[in-house]
């Protein structure tokens, strides 16, 4: 009898898209190749907003309502309320009310599932919120749903934050990153798809229980990094999982892909801080207001 392979599945891969800042060049192209290719599932991982303004999540929620695909939203630093700490601490994620159902919502397709793992926390015991952290209850949540899915399952984990603990004293991108991915490697999940960095990225992690897929999306806003705005095409064929970067520029994917994890989505400033060959660093940073 034959092996039967899983159909082809198209997923599509945004990331900090920063309402209030966002580029509505590349959103247009990007809602359009929707339409057109339809993708399975489209999995947008964080910062919708700039300052998590009532205006920035308005706009946010209308554009991804009109996306006719079914989309998994994950919730980044930029989305947790800047200037009401009453809100932060006590209703997070009120904000998201017209689109609450995307929230961290699993998907399940023939074979493959996107499963969230939540990183952005509303506290944290050290002075940059920014960055990411595992709970142990987010952890628990996600491999619990992981070990609900019907065998033979592959997975894609979506988060905000790479899971990747850089940096030393606590400067960690992610805290408990490296304990998250050991327990998807031991779930040989496909990949983790994150954003944040605001360039692209897919490399390998090593783990004591094996290496991980780490795929990052770059930005669709103009808070750009090093690279234009561009999201991720992934397609699964029951055995291989491709990335290809999309863009406007049409720069290679191969180009448009960093090296290497960095701190920060800042534009690099130090010398040996990862920049794509494109290297599109703006003069100076954008406005944050």
């Amino acid at each position: 009898m034959a092996n039967k392979r899983n159909p082809d599945t198209l997923l599509f891969h945004l990331s900090d898209i920063h309402f209030g800042l966002e580029d509505n060049k590349a959103l247009d192209w990007v809602q359009q190749e929707i339409a057109e290719r339809r993708p399975q599932a489209v999995a947008i991982t964080g910062d919708l907003t700039m300052r998590a303004r009532h205006r920035e999540f308005a706009a946010a929620s209308h554009w991804i309502q009109a996306l006719d695909a079914p989309v998994t939203v994950e919730i980044g630093n930029h989305d947790m309320p800047y200037f009401n700490l009453v809100e932060r601490f006590l209703a997070p994620y009120r904000r998201f009310h017209a689109i609450e159902g995307l929230v961290e919502r699993e998907i399940e397709l023939p074979g493959i599932a996107i499963v969230p793992l939540k990183t952005a926390v509303r506290a944290q015991p050290r002075l940059n919120w920014s960055k990411g952290w595992v709970s142990r209850s987010a952890l628990a949540n996600c491999l619990a749903a992981i070990d609900a899915l019907p065998p033979g399952t592959r997975v894609l984990v979506a988060v905000h934050h790479p899971l990747r603990e850089v940096g030393t004293k606590g400067t960690a991108l992610t805290v408990n990153g490296k304990k998250a991915l050991t327990e998807l490697a031991r779930r040989r999940v496909l990949g983790v798809l994150s954003g944040h960095v605001h360039d692209p990225f897919d490399i390998l992690e090593d783990t004591p229980a094996g290496p991980v897929r780490m795929i990052g999306a770059g930005t669709l806003s103009q808070r750009l990094r090093s690279t234009p705005p561009s999201f991720n095409e992934i397609g699964w064929d029951g055995e291989v999982l491709t990335v290809r970067v999309r863009n406007l520029d049409e720069v290679p994917t191969l180009d448009m892909q960093i090296d290497d994890v960095p701190e920060d989505a800042l534009p690099p400033r130090q010398p040996g801080e990862p920049v794509a060959p494109v290297n599109q660093v703006p003069r100076t940073d954008p406005p944050v207001h």
